[in-house]
């Protein structure tokens, strides 16, 4: 599946989706994070983009806006009830590499310094915060 992909979601199941408007994904893999929660009996409710968090980009030090793609409480296996803020992104704009270019390397500079405020933010509200890669959506990486 192509992650170039983007679009609206046609929601099939309406009570479990608590965002603002129809979902817009901006990849093939966020659009299979859509159809995993909108159709996974243990996800209770879930948002696309509905929580903006600031924070300062440590590129050009201005204050910014990082909006995470997902919002999803869910029911654990043991029936804890849990919530978390996801971001779905490629690992290459996940982990700095030392072959990486210098604007690979401010990417991924960018993405840490909202994922920091992400977690601190998660923390003070009582959510958790995680970042998905395609190794974690896919067998090997591969769809």
């Amino acid at each position: 599946m192509s992650h170039w992909a983007n679009g609206k979601y046609e929601i099939q199941n309406a009570a479990k989706y608590v965002g603002n408007g129809i979902p817009r994904y901006r990849s093939g893999w966020e659009l299979s994070f859509m159809r995993f929660c909108d159709n996974n009996d243990h996800i209770l409710q879930w948002a696309s983009e509905s929580i903006a968090i600031p924070y300062r980009n440590p590129v050009t030090g201005k204050m910014s806006r990082y909006i995470p793609d997902f919002l999803v409480s869910y029911r654990t296996k043991d029936n804890t009830m849990r919530a978390e803020l996801i971001e779905i992104k490629p690992k290459k704009q996940s982990v700095v590499e030392s072959k990486m270019n210098s604007r690979d390397r401010a990417v991924v500079a960018v993405n840490y310094a909202k994922w920091d405020q992400a977690m601190k933010w998660c923390k003070h509200n009582g959510l958790s915060f995680r970042v998905i890669t395609e190794l974690d959506m896919f067998h090997n990486g591969r769809t």
